[in-house]
């Protein structure tokens, strides 16, 4: 047996290396734990029917939208788990709670229509930009304002549909901050109609060079 082989982890601790280094990163750890908050969200709006404490936890999953990447960012810990597991968790904790909570009857069903179908209309322009060959495009700075917008403004809402003595408030600021977070998402959505034909571009360039 030769020194190399010999003196080489087994396949077994290889495996558990990657999958520590790559997969049980504080940033992942982050994501996945916010991801494990909506069914909690859920059991409080359904089986509790506690919109108050529903609401504060929604926006306690919105408030750390932002800290699982800059994370990996700031301590390069940037793995492709984390690209996958970052944006599916800021997908359904989003998704999954505005309907939720139109379900309980806390929001106008019109305004989760316009809202979700921006997000559907993303998400296949994605899958098909990627089909074609097209690179991963990152998320617009309006896109980042919008999601973080509606992070709060969906959960004030909630927050509003509630008997709390402070719900009257709370529905008025929600009110105030979701049109202007659709608008912003909406203008988001259009700017990644130049950056899709770029992304297609450079993804096919990419592939024919390598």
């Amino acid at each position: 047996m030769s020194e190399e082989a010999a003196g080489a982890p087994p396949e077994r601790e290889r495996q558990l290396g990657i999958f520590e280094d790559k997969i049980l990163t504080v940033p992942n750890m982050i994501s996945l734990a916010r991801l494990a908050c909506v069914p909690v969200f859920l059991w409080l709006l359904f089986a509790q029917n506690n919109l108050w404490a529903a609401a504060w936890l929604w926006g306690g999953i919105g408030a750390t939208d932002w800290v699982d990447g800059w994370w990996a960012r700031k301590f390069d810990v940037i793995s492709e788990f984390g690209k996958f597991v970052d944006p599916l968790t800021d997908r359904v904790a989003l998704i999954v709670p505005i309907l939720a909570i139109a379900i309980e009857g806390a929001v106008p069903w019109w305004l989760v229509i316009v809202t979700l179908a921006r997000e559907g209309l993303v998400a296949l322009a994605g899958l098909a930009l990627s089909a074609m060959g097209g690179r991963r495009i990152d998320v617009t700075w309006w896109g980042k304002v919008a999601t973080f917008g509606l992070y709060f403004a969906f959960p004030f809402l909630l927050a509003g549909a509630s008997d709390h003595s402070t719900a009257a408030g709370f529905e008025i600021a929600g009110w105030v901050v979701v049109v202007p977070s659709l608008i912003y998402s909406y203008l988001s959505a259009a700017q990644y109609i130049p950056l899709a034909r770029i992304a297609l571009r450079e993804g096919r360039l990419d592939k024919r060079m390598g």
